[in-house]
């Protein structure tokens, strides 16, 4: 059977994937599917750089606002969610795109992942549920890093549901969550240009600083404080950089001042995690946008690359 084509765009945050996927969004004839586990989320729209409207361009976006903030999102559901998608928006004879940083999320659907035959223990983890509230994140996420390194390298200690999901796969099935997902079939579905933006670390690391400051003057910590005043906590969307730091302020665990410098350092470190994790795990096509980059050649390299590739 011909495999589907499928354009990725991925790349850590604050490295412009917005306005590039726009642009050829326009070019392809595309639809975008958010490749973001935390975009997702009604009412997380300034933490979670969520695209605007405006910003549209008039190009059709999926998975954005599908889910209350008490809601949980798991790989499988995203998997099961994207290829039907994928079919739908290729049966209507326009161009599928997913964007995005979450990396397993998108491997879970460009690979024949199976997720059904993951085994669980309700018991184990109610038990590690409560170790978490009576140690806190970082003796789980030590516990993991004992146990395997490669995952606790790449899932935050705030991310306490994939740390316990990582933990009891290890508890059910003596293999690490990196060694059962190397274990799955690793064929590609699709016909498929992946496309990496990469950047100068110290300008990205500049960047993002700059993108918390302008989150906050856009009215981040009320978004925050009305999630907190909803009474949300625990939940898997509080655990999301940007909202933890802020709950960590309200609930006078820190400072105002060491809030921000943790949501900024916080956000550089999962920013080189997104890379680390992408050019381990996938065969990306790789462009530099280190300013000053001239955006409109780049853009041309980019579009040339893909159609190349896809033969179109």
């Amino acid at each position: 059977m011909k495999k589907k084509k499928l354009v990725v765009i991925i790349g850590p945050t604050a490295v412009g994937k917005t306005k590039l996927s726009i642009e050829l969004a326009h070019r392809l004839n595309g639809e975008i599917i958010s490749g973001d586990s935390m975009q997702i989320y009604r009412g997380m729209d300034i933490g979670t750089a969520k695209i605007q409207e405006t910003e549209m361009q008039g190009v059709p976006h999926h998975l954005i606002d599908i889910k209350n903030p008490d809601e949980d999102f798991s790989v499988a559901e995203f998997q099961a969610t994207v290829r039907p998608l994928i079919d739908n928006i290729t049966e209507r004879d326009k161009f599928p795109m997913i964007v995005g940083g979450t990396g397993l999320y998108i491997q879970s659907v460009l690979y024949d992942y199976n997720f059904s035959d993951v085994p669980s223990d309700p018991k184990y983890r109610k038990m590690l549920e409560e170790q978490l509230s009576i140690k806190g994140e970082d003796a789980l996420h030590e516990l993991l890093k004992d146990i395997d390194p490669e995952s606790a390298e790449k899932i935050h200690p705030n991310n306490s549901r994939r740390v316990i999901r990582a933990l009891e796969i290890f508890h059910c099935t003596n293999k690490t969550m990196s060694e059962y997902l190397r274990n799955q079939n690793q064929d590609m579905l699709y016909d498929v240009a992946l496309i990496g933006l990469t950047m100068d670390r110290e300008t990205l690391y500049e960047r993002i600083n700059q993108r918390v400051d302008l989150m906050i003057d856009e009215g981040l910590i009320d978004e925050v404080k009305g999630l907190y005043d909803a009474g949300i906590r625990d939940t898997q969307a509080i655990q999301a950089i940007g909202y933890k730091e802020i709950y960590d302020y309200f609930d006078g665990k820190t400072s105002y001042e060491d809030a921000i410098n943790n949501l900024k350092q916080n956000s550089r470190r999962y920013a080189k995690r997104q890379l680390t994790w992408f050019r381990n795990k996938m065969d990306v096509q790789w462009f530099d946008m280190t300013p000053p980059v001239n955006h409109d050649e780049k853009l041309e390299e980019i579009f040339t690359y893909i159609a190349g590739k896809l033969q179109l």
